[in-house]
């Protein structure tokens, strides 16, 4: 998420909400240099997408007011047109599941199931990248599942698919125990799906962070069955016509969750923008601010 080299946090008391606010007058403030956050090729993005944003709305966050800009609206339509990559390519690569052998279009999507799986995957991998979760090692965590299961799958398509002159798709629906290898992309999306049941706006309250969630419903079922039905295959304890149902569900819902990405306000999915801003300053700033923030709570109970 681009910023400016400065940003301006105010310091007054923050109300227990986050809510959209006009600009109003000067507040007393702290400008908190952010100096060197970002790279040249963020400065291009962000003047690539010069007047996407309405910057006029102010948004109350735990640190102090902020407001979407060009880049964080160039960054969210990224993160969604991946997810859109990723659910397009599933729901074409599962369809061959559905269409009888000998159907032109059924044997059209099986023989480039691989490809739908290699623009899937890459579309998971940048949205990924562009993600926005407050605790930094857990969106590593994901992205490091991501790696691993694109290696995986490279590692068994070359090693034990292609010596059998199987596409990789194929030798996975054959051979269950190679899940362990193509599992972790599906991990990967399990925990994005997840961040979108258990999103939250935060605010500050009485000096305690706290945060009001509104997940979704498919992505609350996407969270359950994906691990289901990828557990099922790899142990061999699940019938075809089970695997075939759930994958049905997991179709429809991947399809509902991807589409009404573009339904939502673009705050929505940069959530409090304020708590990336601190957790790009320097230690001591971020000491500084804390206690700016604490001092009219301190304040108030004298």
């Amino acid at each position: 998420m681009p910023m400016a080299t400065a940003v301006l946090l105010r310091l007054a008391p923050l109300p227990p909400h986050p809510s959209p606010r006009a600009p109003s007058s000067p507040r007393p403030a702290l400008l908190l240099p952010l100096g060197r956050q970002r790279s040249r090729a963020a400065g291009a993005i962000r003047a690539a997408g010069d007047g996407l944003a309405d910057q006029t709305t102010v948004y109350t966050g735990v640190y102090g007011p902020w407001s979407v800009d060009d880049a964080d609206v160039r960054e969210m339509l990224l993160y969604r047109a991946g997810l859109v990559t990723a659910a397009a390519s599933f729901l074409v690569a599962s369809s061959g599941a559905f269409l009888p052998a000998g159907n032109p279009a059924g044997d059209a999507v099986r023989q480039g199931a691989d490809l739908l799986y290699a623009a899937g995957a890459a579309g998971l991998g940048l949205s990924l990248v562009l993600i926005h979760i407050y605790v930094t090692p857990i969106k590593r965590f994901l992205q490091a599942l991501w790696a691993l299961g694109v290696l995986g799958s490279v590692g068994t398509y070359a090693l034990a698919a292609q010596p059998l002159d199987e596409g990789l798709v194929r030798y996975v629906l054959e051979h269950p125990g190679a899940m362990w290898f193509v599992g972790p992309t599906f991990a990967a999306l399990t925990g994005l799906v997840f961040k979108e049941v258990s999103m939250c706006e935060m605010y500050l309250t009485t000096n305690v962070l706290t945060g009001l969630c509104y997940g979704k419903l498919e992505a609350g079922i996407l969270t359950f069955v994906i691990p289901i039905l990828l557990l099922g295959h790899l142990s061999g304890l699940m019938d075809d016509g089970a695997k075939l149902g759930l994958l049905g569900v997991w179709m429809a819902l991947f399809t509902v969750f991807a589409a009404r990405k573009f339904q939502q306000p673009i705050k929505d999915d940069i959530s409090d923008k304020s708590v990336f801003m601190f957790n790009a300053l320097p230690e001591e700033e971020k000491k500084a601010l804390l206690q700016k923030l604490e001092a009219p709570t301190e304040q108030k109970l004298e």
